[in-house]
């Protein structure tokens, strides 16, 4: 299966400090997909490192209280477009992420709690009709 992943699952240093989340699995997944990687935020313009951010309502915010809804929105449209010019058919995603988060993102309030909800890029993708996985559902792809 062609699979978008995200791509500091795959060991790219883009998380918002900089580190990646690759995955423990990550041969075994190379094996059996061809895996697209793709960092929405990066897409959006945004730096590595930057400062972390949150979906505060239908809006994205920074820790600092600057608005970052454009480029998490670019960001989503770029890697949405990617999915479908390479014809993945699902999605491995950083879970809790404003981009990638599927199920559960942060609440917005920067103290870690989770609230049901789904990040902007995992949003496009589902309205893409890609199936979309968080990283703890890897077993399903495996």
């Amino acid at each position: 299966m062609r699979l978008l992943v995200s791509a500091c699952l795959m060991g790219v240093g883009c998380r918002y400090d900089g580190k990646s989340n690759q995955l423990p699995q990550l041969k075994e997944l190379l094996a059996r997909h061809e895996c697209i990687p793709a960092c929405a935020e990066v897409f959006g313009g945004l730096s590595t490192p930057r400062v972390p951010a949150e979906i505060v309502g239908d809006r994205v915010v920074n820790r600092e209280g600057r608005e970052v809804t454009q480029e998490f929105t670019r960001g989503a449209r770029e890697v949405a477009r990617l999915a479908q010019v390479t014809g993945c058919t699902a999605a491995l995603l950083k879970e809790r992420s404003p981009s990638c988060g599927c199920g559960q993102v942060y609440d917005g309030t920067f103290t870690k709690t989770l609230v049901a909800g789904d990040g902007l890029t995992a949003r496009a993708l589902k309205e893409l009709g890609l199936t979309v996985y968080g990283e703890s559902q890897i077993e399903a792809l495996l």
